[in-house]
């Protein structure tokens, strides 16, 4: 029977599976690794980590399944975007790769709106320039540590850096490449002028190929490490939110997925590509080849609640762990005793700064109408539906830009909530699905060496076969009918604000 490996390579740790041809996990094994925050901002990985986790990771998922090496048709790799991987001449690695929450980078962020004006970036790259992207943190390296740059010969992603152990091969995908602020995204090739106007050499950069496609073959070396058969064939990948979409058969015109994680995020895919010039969501390739995928980012979704959670439930917390229930099957539990509205009480989850759809680093969260009558009750659902009112915000811009959603899967930690999913299915007026398959990036990337393997003819005949979904929350229009007056107040109160968070910002004290 053949077999194929998904590699991701996320921020905590990396995950490595094998799956069968009917895309069943087979065997998994993850193992983790340090963040390091040297200066408040800051956030570096070991490149050299990442390898030992995947290495580590491809002989135990071998060792447990006992499949052949032989068997196994292709590899998959995903993982965390943004983050820069700087190579010297001998291919050793220069210093700690900057990640994607790495905050160091405004200064860099405006000299690459100066030099290459937003308009530009906008028309080329699909976004305005931001402190996450690679390009950022490129022109960060070159200025504050310039005999590091002079040494540097080869850029990589993270994923990309797994894939040069495995290969010897520098490539990337559209997918990720598309993170680091250099492609053409609508060309789907690194952008000479982009390139030009930072003064970055091309030769830096690593070769781009659409994610099914193959880009190198394991070593003899990288094979007696890791106990794969030398030759077996590595795919392009997918940043790990294009890997999801894989994961989760967003692979068509209508079919979108939102994420709660610490972040939040809603990904729509589009056969034809669309740009939002006021650069409130990002425009990115897919992992389908000719597509693309628009994708809104909030900065606090589950990360609002657990902050609520850790700071105001204790004696949830304290039952939970009595009744050995999670304790937010207890907030959930308690929120659904509270009607829509929350009892006339709104939140605003912006803890730390908003991107989608405001660009906004200093606004702030809010709870707004809280009076003497609201209990804890009231506020947890304020906080999961403010939640849910910042994921339609992303839904909205996409809407404005002609991209139609009526079909949407729920994944993250807070997709397995009923109550919130309930919440999304009827903001968004459509289905909100689980699927039976919960690897996510990891399946989605075995699939694209499934479908270089020749298991499948296409990446969304292959998500057909093997994505099923699970759980269905289909919207209630009573419900409906009463969150669209909630929002349009929510919607309303940042306008009113602005300024006040920024005075905020500016505060001196």
């Amino acid at each position: 029977m053949p077999y194929v490996l998904g590699i991701d390579t996320g921020t905590s740790g990396t995950k490595t599976v094998l799956f069968d041809e009917g895309g069943s996990p087979v065997s998994s094994a993850t193992h983790e690794y340090p963040l390091y925050t040297p200066k408040n901002g800051y956030a570096e990985q070991s490149p050299e980590d990442w390898w030992n986790a995947s290495v580590n990771g491809i002989r135990d998922v071998i060792d447990e399944s006992g499949v052949d090496a032989s068997e196994i048709k292709g590899i998959g790799l995903s993982g965390q975007m943004h983050g820069l991987v700087m190579l010297d001449g001998d291919d050793k690695v220069l210093r700690k790769s900057i990640i994607w929450c790495d905050q160091r980078t405004a200064a860099e962020a405006e000299e690459i709106t100066r030099r290459a004006t937003r308009e530009r970036l906008v028309d080329i790259t699909a976004n305005p320039a931001i402190t996450g992207f690679t390009a950022a943190k490129i022109l960060w390296v070159r200025n504050n540590e310039p005999e590091i740059y002079e040494k540097c010969r080869h850029i990589l992603l993270p994923k990309d850096y797994i894939r040069f152990m495995l290969t010897g091969e520098y490539a990337t995908d559209v997918s990720d490449a598309s993170g680091m602020q250099l492609l053409d995204v609508p060309k789907r090739d690194w952008s000479d002028e982009i390139l030009q106007k930072l003064e970055i050499d091309r030769a830096l950069l690593a070769k781009v190929f659409e994610s099914p496609e193959m880009t190198g073959k394991v070593t003899k070396k990288c094979a007696e490490l890791t106990g794969l058969a030398e030759g077996t064939p590595v795919v392009g990948g997918a940043g790990d939110n294009a890997a999801a979409a894989i994961g989760t058969g967003v692979v068509k015109d209508g079919k979108a997925f939102t994420t709660i994680g610490s972040s939040g995020v809603v990904f729509a895919h589009t056969s034809n590509i669309s740009i939002d010039k006021g650069g409130r969501v990002h425009t990115f390739c897919c992992a389908v080849p000719g597509a693309w995928h628009v994708m809104g980012v909030t900065q606090s979704a589950g990360l609002s609640l657990k902050w609520f959670r850790d700071n105001f439930c204790w004696g949830e917390m304290e039952t939970a762990l009595q009744m050995g229930v999670d304790p937010y099957y207890l907030t959930d539990k308690a929120a659904e005793t509270v009607p829509i509205g929350s009892n006339r009480l709104l939140y605003l989850p912006y803890l730390n700064g908003e991107r989608t759809p405001h660009l906004d680093p200093n606004a702030r969260g809010v709870f707004f109408g809280l009076s003497s009558m609201h209990k804890k009750r009231d506020m947890l659902r304020a906080v999961m539906e403010g939640v849910a009112f910042s994921m339609r915000d992303c839904a909205e811009v996409m809407r404005e830009m002609g991209i139609s959603v009526s079909d949407m899967m729920a994944c993250g930690g807070g997709g397995t909530s009923p109550m919130w999913r309930q919440m999304l299915a009827d903001l968004y007026g459509c289905p909100v699905k689980t699927t039976l398959n919960k690897e996510g990036p990891a399946l989605g990337v075995a699939l694209l060496a499934a479908v270089n393997a020749g298991m499948y003819s296409s990446v969304p005949e292959a998500c057909d076969a093997v994505i099923k979904p699970e759980r269905v929350q289909e919207p209630v229009a009573e419900n409906s009918a009463k969150y669209e007056k909630v929002y349009a107040l929510y919607a309303s109160l940042y306008a009113v604000m602005k300024n006040s968070f920024k005075d905020l910002a500016e505060l001196n004290i």
